[in-house]
């Protein structure tokens, strides 16, 4: 089968769950598949080097745009304007390119694909007006409108709420559209399937695909040193991430220090924003960009996940659990995953909750072994990447029969 798979940016470095998700799917369909992978790069970004991408896809195509840097003066320029002057929601209307649309149109009308995948729902603007041959299908790592309509609940600031709300109804209006250019949905758990559809009455979601994690890669390291450290990991230029810390640092963290002043915290991640990277302190360490988070996670005695806005479902708690070390999750954090409290992971919602988890883990090594061994051994039977490509490609399969 000829496969055309569209996406916005480079997969190198593996620095997110979803690169990381797309990079294993794509390693096994590139297996027992042609594909070509079509992406929008910001210029000057730095692609995969011909090694890399070879192990993915048999061909390459680079598109770049003038993409504004995250956090940049522009970006919050570009930000106001397309509050003012267009009714899309920034996170889609930033990806707009025409050269990529005039690309998939002249695909299109070459008729050389079996199937189209849509990667995520940033480049899904760029496939209005164009109509392929052959199914396509979006390929949903989120149900985006929720992570808007979420941080808008947890914020405090009137103003920032009032733009969230914004942003959360205009992402409910164009995902919505969008999701409905596609032969095919496919979402990345049950929950995110059902979400489909009951908020848009879908009628095209083919199913859900489960997460992944190379056992292989991500395994056991030695037992951390003391101090008792705690590891948040995750991109820090995400803003659900970016909430979850400051949840953590504001709300959690000063109950866990009144009783373990020993207690480190160390926040793993890309591009922290200077508004974490001022919390730096003899306790709390931003590591930034790493080459390898295995190490680091290695020498964490537990795994945080405080979200409280996110969708899709987090691949750095199965890596987590796959390095045996244990997870400590409120509810929404750990969504779509099925794990259970107090066998594989803790979980816990409101801020003195999730700090008695904590404290409960650090006093009891008894209930941090188990939880550790407990997971990383779920992990390992039923979650490989192999097996969630072939779930992905037999739903693929559906879509192109109807």
């Amino acid at each position: 089968m000829r496969i055309l798979w569209v996406k916005t940016g480079p997969l190198h470095p593996l620095d997110t769950g979803g690169k990381r998700r797309t990079h294993a799917m794509l390693t096994e369909i590139s297996r027992l598949h042609e594909v070509t992978y079509l992406a929008l790069l910001p210029e000057g970004t730095q692609v995969s080097s011909e090694e890399e991408a070879d192990a993915y896809a048999q061909r390459k195509i680079w598109i770049t745009s003038k993409q504004v840097p995250k956090s940049s003066p522009r970006f919050w320029v570009d930000l106001a304007r397309s509050t003012v002057l267009t009714s899309r929601p920034y996170a889609v209307q930033r990806y707009e390119e025409p050269k990529l649309r005039a690309r998939l149109q002249e695909m299109a009308a070459g008729k050389e694909f079996d199937l189209v995948i849509c990667d995520f729902l940033a480049p899904a603007l760029n496939f209005l007006g164009v109509d392929f041959a052959c199914p396509t299908v979006l390929f949903q790592h989120n149900i985006e409108s929720q992570i808007w309509k979420r941080l808008a609940e947890a914020e405090a600031s009137p103003i920032k709420r009032r733009y969230l709300h914004l942003q959360y109804r205009r992402m409910h209006r164009w995902e919505d559209k969008l999701s409905r250019l596609f032969d095919g949905v496919i979402t990345v758990s049950p929950d995110d399937s059902r979400l489909a559809r009951d908020l848009y009455g879908l009628t095209n979601v083919l199913g859900d695909v489960p997460t992944g994690v190379d056992v292989t890669f991500f395994k056991p390291g030695a037992a951390p040193l003391s101090p008792f450290t705690l590891g948040f990991l995750g991109s820090m230029d995400w803003m659900p991430n970016i909430d979850a810390c400051q949840f953590f640092l504001d709300d959690i963290l000063p109950l866990v220090h009144a009783q373990r002043p020993d207690c480190h915290l160390k926040i793993i991640g890309r591009n922290p924003p200077a508004s974490l990277r001022d919390r730096a302190s003899d306790r709390i360490h931003i590591t930034g960009t790493v080459d390898d988070v295995r190490p680091h996670v290695q020498s964490c005695h537990a795994i945080i996940v405080p979200l409280r806005a996110g969708g899709g479902t987090r691949i750095k708690i199965y890596e987590a659990m796959a390095m045996g070390v244990p997870v400590i999750s409120t509810r929404i954090g750990a969504e779509g995953l099925p794990v259970v409290h107090d066998s594989d992971i803790l979980l816990a919602d409101e801020a003195g909750d999730f700090a008695r988890e904590i404290l409960r883990l650090a006093a009891e090594p008894v209930l941090a072994d188990k939880v550790a061994k407990q997971a990383r051994m779920n992990v390992e039977d039923h979650y490989s990447w192999t097996a969630a490509t072939g779930i992905f490609l037999d739903l693929c399969a559906a879509c192109t029969q109807r």
